[in-house]
């Protein structure tokens, strides 16, 4: 039987969460644009759902611990016309060139562009060099709140990031919280791991309209608690980039990182990343360095207020 495809095309992108969410908007457009191309994306087994309902996107859920030949040994059998390597890590180069001793060609994409190149902008030119349909794509129009139809506005907090250097401090948080709980309107819904979970609860004890819903939901789950909000405050972290992928707006908190290094959410508006103009930042591309200070002062120095007030202003309140 005759596939209907003309091309199976390998795509790698193993980890980290929010840099594979930036992937799924493009790879949406992408795979609408060339329903004749199967996309065969290997990724963490947490995010398949968020690559659910794309009707010629095949997810490969794809442990972390594999090496680059124990993974090819899983992939070899698809039997791919092409690999496109959206990853670039040594894991994946090993990959790379098993399939290319295959006589597979393969794209990779270029880490070293500048720095303002958008990921999004970086995934696309891999698509555009592997000769798929559909040219530069633009970030369109910004995310919008939308209506509820209860009348109440929902905000998001996901007030954790994988580094320090890049986690707003949760004593300040939680003022923000209470600023925000003070409207009648608003319900807050609190994301986390498990893990984090009793460090917010607190916060529900002491704030009305406030809801924990950290480590208490499958992911399928919690991308349809993100989905209903009017809008996400979040670090910049993976959380930005699932309700990026929503079509949530964003209100994101930065410090030892910065937008400009392409890591900012997928169409969301620029005066919505709140951040302090420091001589030392940005000091780090994920984060992880320690602060020169050692206060963190490009994040302590935010005043909650403005994060307030960048919320109201977004939702009209």
């Amino acid at each position: 039987m005759n596939s209907p495809y003309r091309l199976r095309l390998l795509l790698l992108r193993l980890s980290a969460l929010g840099d594979v969410a930036i992937l799924q908007p493009v790879l949406r457009l992408r795979a609408e644009a060339n329903p004749d191309v199967l996309f065969l994306l290997a990724g963490p087994p947490m995010l398949a759902p968020l690559f659910e309902g794309m009707d010629n996107v095949q997810y490969l859920p794809t442990p972390r611990k594999q090496t680059s030949r124990e993974l090819y040994n899983q992939l070899e059998p698809l039997m791919p016309d092409m690999v496109a390597d959206l990853h670039g890590v040594w894991r994946t180069l090993g990959v790379d060139r098993l399939f290319c001793m295959d006589g597979i060609p393969v794209r990779l994409i270029h880490k070293r562009l500048p720095r303002r190149r958008p990921s999004w902008q970086r995934y696309d030119d891999v698509f555009r060099r592997c000769g798929l349909k559909a040219g530069e794509l633009d970030a369109g129009e910004y995310s919008r709140s939308r209506p509820s139809a209860d009348g109440l506005v929902r905000i998001g907090i996901a007030p954790f990031a994988q580094h320090r250097g890049k986690c707003y401090p949760l004593h300040l948080m939680e003022r923000v919280v209470a600023g925000l709980s003070r409207d009648p309107r608003v319900r807050i819904l609190l994301f986390a791991s498990r893990d984090e979970a009793p460090q917010l609860e607190p916060w529900v004890e002491r704030y009305p309209h406030v809801e924990n819903h950290a480590g208490k939901h499958t992911f399928e789950e919690e991308l349809h608690l993100i989905s209903s909000l009017s809008a996400m405050l979040s670090m910049d972290s993976a959380n930005m980039h699932f309700a990026s992928c929503q079509g949530v707006p964003v209100v994101s908190v930065w410090g030892a990182t910065h937008p400009c290094r392409g890591f900012y959410g997928w169409r969301q508006d620029p005066a919505n990343a709140v951040q302090l103009d420091m001589p030392c930042r940005p000091c780090s591309k994920y984060g992880k360095k320690p602060c020169r200070y050692g206060d963190y002062r490009c994040l302590a120095k935010i005043a909650p207020d403005v994060i307030v007030s960048r919320l109201r202003t977004l939702l009209s309140l």
